[in-house]
């Protein structure tokens, strides 16, 4: 059969380990037939991307500082020729101000996360723009916590609000282009940004047992998702949030919570 994404060049950023979700999109797309350029934030996390990218159909890695201008200037100077689409996984908080009441979010905490886990998108798309084909594709993450208090998710619940409403603009924006610009809300799983949050194991329990799908989300169900919206399948879609959580979004009170009462 011929794969969907065959001949397909793209950009992800944000991959830290194999357990991240940036890397289960990465797997599905080379599957499918895309190669991809991959960055990394630090030395750290350059030696856990190095033996992934030879997992898959990679056309090189570069380091990347979102909070950096002229390191996503240089990301652009070296993707060579033109790409396809381009994954933004990328967020980051004060671990220490993600406890507590967010009333006591820091100022310097709350400029900081917006600045990278929102705003980033928006240049790093601006950025990119000269480089991207028509009909091409982008793809943030995001999660439940942007429209819905959770618990120790705080200022990035906000911050996932801005990226959120970006999309939408963004994808006006492109779409004279044809090019396509939506997120994935991933529910929770067990990856080092999802270890950062406060009883994040509880969390992860209580969204398998009181989701429709009564199982634990994998790489591979979101990575699967991702190829629809990288692929011509999905070439009418923009601007939108694609839930991939088992539809633990659609349940308003669990059995369970009932139980209790």
């Amino acid at each position: 059969m011929t794969k969907v994404l065959e001949g397909k060049r793209g950009l992800i950023v944000g991959i830290a380990n194999d357990h991240s979700i940036a890397w289960g999109i990465a797997k599905c797309l080379s599957e499918e037939g895309a190669s991809m350029y991959l960055t990394y934030q630090n030395e750290s996390i350059k030696k856990r991307v190095e033996p992934l990218s030879q997992k898959i159909n990679c056309l090189g890695i570069m380091p990347c500082d979102v909070s950096e201008t002229s390191s996503l200037e240089n990301v652009c100077d070296g993707i060579e020729g033109n790409i396809d689409f381009f994954v933004h996984a990328v967020a980051y908080s004060d671990k220490n101000e993600l406890a507590g009441k967010y009333l006591n979010t820091s100022k310097e905490n709350f400029l900081k996360t917006l600045h990278i886990s929102a705003y980033s998108l928006t240049e790093m798309t601006r950025l990119l723009s000269p480089k991207m084909n028509n009909g091409s594709s982008i793809l943030a993450l995001t999660y439940y916590g942007s429209t819905r208090y959770m618990q120790s998710y705080n200022v990035m619940g906000v911050a996932k609000a801005a990226l959120e409403t970006s999309i939408r603009y963004l994808a006006v924006d492109m779409g004279d282009r044809g090019i396509r610009v939506n997120a994935i809300s991933a529910g929770p799983m067990r990856t080092l940004a999802g270890a950062v949050i406060n009883k994040s194991r509880q969390i992860y329990n209580y969204t398998i047992n009181n989701s429709p799908i009564k199982k634990p989300l994998s790489l591979d169900d979101i990575g699967k998702s991702s190829v629809y919206l990288m692929s011509n399948l999905s070439k009418g879609v923009t601007g939108e949030i694609l839930y991939v959580d088992n539809g633990y979004n659609k349940v308003g009170m669990s059995i369970q919570d009932l139980s209790s009462i």
